[in-house]
């Protein structure tokens, strides 16, 4: 066996060397996404990348059996969810992974400074960063429409959701981090094991297949610097609290999407947040992301 290249996410840093990642992260994300445009919360390379999506659209051979099961389904759930065929599961899963995601990026943007007002590097970043969500809504909206699904809207979570979703990123920074480095872990998490179910259920459909794995790759490389972007906040001990929490915040969002215990071993997919370390990742993708300097062997 080769020897790892990478170390746990969970590896201890120092304050000197987290200070060093921020600098070299900005380095990248200067790079990576190209000019900010505020106002549309986008980025240049981005709008640029899912425009020549646009432009050179994809559709099913052979259209969705059944897509009133998805429109019936897709922003709350009516069915018992194993009477539905999983690729109906797979695109509802989706759709509500990305409804969280928007809900809580719109919750986070209006309070995070805006570029001009930023006042230290790590507040430039987060402004990046949320930029970049926004971006991964836009390319999962793209995906069902890939799939035939054009008629979507974008709605709210229930007012009690909402709530919590605009009073988190309120929350000062000892109790933010953590969490927010566990929903991150959490989305690569999920983009993996659903990257693989596109293998298993589109057989049939491979022009479908690769762009909707073409689609999910832009967002996992994201994905996969902000869980070492937001792991460079975290001191000593708050990376001891954010690995016991990985189990619980794990369980307690996939319970709100009731497809993905149908579709996946959510247990295995603890299991692979706590023991999370980059060498899994594909080599495209490590090349085009970023990786802490503390978590490479």
């Amino acid at each position: 066996m080769g020897t790892a290249r990478f170390l746990s996410i969970f590896s201890p840093a120092s304050r000197q060397e987290r200070k060093e990642n921020f600098d070299n992260y900005w380095e990248f994300t200067q790079n990576h996404g190209g000019e900010l445009f505020e106002a549309e919360k986008d980025l240049a390379k981005k709008n640029a990348k899912l425009q020549t999506f646009k432009d050179n659209p994809v559709k099913l051979r052979t259209p969705l059996a059944n897509p009133d099961a998805f429109y019936r389904n897709y922003i709350e759930m009516q069915d018992d969810p194993k009477s539905l065929d999983r690729i109906t599961l797979m695109l509802t899963s989706m759709y509500k992974f990305a409804r969280h995601e928007w809900v809580g990026i719109k919750g986070a943007w209006d309070v995070s400074p805006e570029m001009a007002n930023s006042r230290c590097l790590e507040d430039k970043i987060s402004r990046i960063h949320l930029a970049e969500e926004f971006c991964h809504w836009r390319l999962f909206e793209e995906m069902l429409f890939t799939c035939g699904l054009d008629k979507i809207e974008w709605v709210p979570l229930s007012p009690a959701k909402e709530w919590v979703y605009e009073q988190f990123p309120k929350l000062p920074g000892f109790l933010l981090n953590a969490p927010a480095f566990v929903t991150e872990l959490m989305g690569v998490t999920y983009y993996f094991h659903l990257h693989r179910l596109f293998d298993e259920l589109l057989v049939d459909e491979p022009e479908v297949k690769q762009r909707l794995k073409e689609l999910l790759d832009e967002i996992t490389i994201d994905e996969i610097a902000h869980v070492g972007q937001r792991r460079n906040f975290i001191g000593p001990f708050g990376i001891k609290i954010s690995k016991m929490m990985v189990r619980p915040l794990y369980k307690m969002f996939f319970a709100d999407i009731p497809e993905v215990a149908v579709l996946f071993d959510i247990e295995q997919m603890v299991k692979d947040g706590e023991a999370f370390d980059f060498n899994e990742v594909p080599d495209y993708m490590v090349e085009q992301s970023w990786i802490p300097s503390y978590c490479k062997a």
